[in-house]
């Protein structure tokens, strides 16, 4: 009995062995199965779908990067025709106690040899020489005494000032006058130089730009016009 019993045993296990291996045999063929439907992605192919997805990213980003571009122009060119418009009417209308004294205090520079024709905002903030060419403020108004200082981008409205030489003209229109400038020299500075901020004792404008004008990134000097007033008008 006890003989038997072994026998059964032996006879149970060798069954589940084979059902087992049976069942081990079929998970392989359905793997097998599947890997035959799934290809088999390369590194060729990873490497192209990893170019494809940063070469997408990055033109969405020159997207975003132009339309911030055109849009920062178009903003601009909208405030200095509203600016010019206020320069009108407050040149139209000078003295006059009615007109807005921010309206009465905005100045207008012409350069006809870089067709620059611009009014000019109070201040140097990034708004400010966002708008226009910035008048700084602890320097003298243009036209009076003393050394008034101007400074603007390189990309936007001082792009062309590299281009003056001494003996060039520049006018400045505020209040229902125009003062005429001579350009008497052209000098490039460090950032640190702070002696063409220098007060002078005769009506002086100074033009500051970054430069190199074609620099990419920021700019590691300083382009400066200097200009004295010719006449009054």
């Amino acid at each position: 009995m006890a003989m038997a019993s072994a026998h059964l045993a032996r006879l149970q296990a060798k069954l589940s062995n084979q059902w087992i291996r049976s069942k081990f045999a079929q998970a392989q063929n359905w793997v097998a199965v599947c890997r035959a439907r799934v290809p088999a992605v390369t590194s060729a192919e990873r490497s192209r779908a990893v170019k494809q997805y940063f070469g997408a990213l990055l033109i969405s980003l020159g997207i975003l990067l132009s339309a911030y571009v055109g849009g920062t122009y178009a903003w601009m060119y909208h405030e200095q025709k509203a600016l010019l418009h206020e320069w009108q009417v407050s040149n139209a209308s000078a003295g006059d106690s009615v007109v807005p004294a921010e309206a009465n205090a905005l100045t207008r520079i012409l350069i006809p040899k870089i067709k620059l024709d611009a009014v000019i905002t109070e201040g140097t903030s990034h708004r400010a020489l966002t708008l226009g060419p910035g008048h700084l403020q602890e320097s003298a108004v243009p036209g009076d005494i003393g050394n008034s200082v101007i400074a603007a981008h390189r990309d936007t409205f001082f792009r062309h000032i590299y281009e003056l030489n001494a003996g060039d003209d520049i006018y400045v229109e505020r209040h229902g006058k125009q003062f005429h400038y001579v350009v008497t020299e052209k000098r490039v500075v460090q950032p640190t130089d702070v002696s063409v901020l220098d007060n002078s004792s005769e009506a002086r404008l100074t033009l500051i730009t970054c430069y190199p004008v074609y620099f990419v990134g920021p700019a590691p000097e300083r382009l400066v016009i200097f200009a004295k007033l010719a006449k009054q008008v």
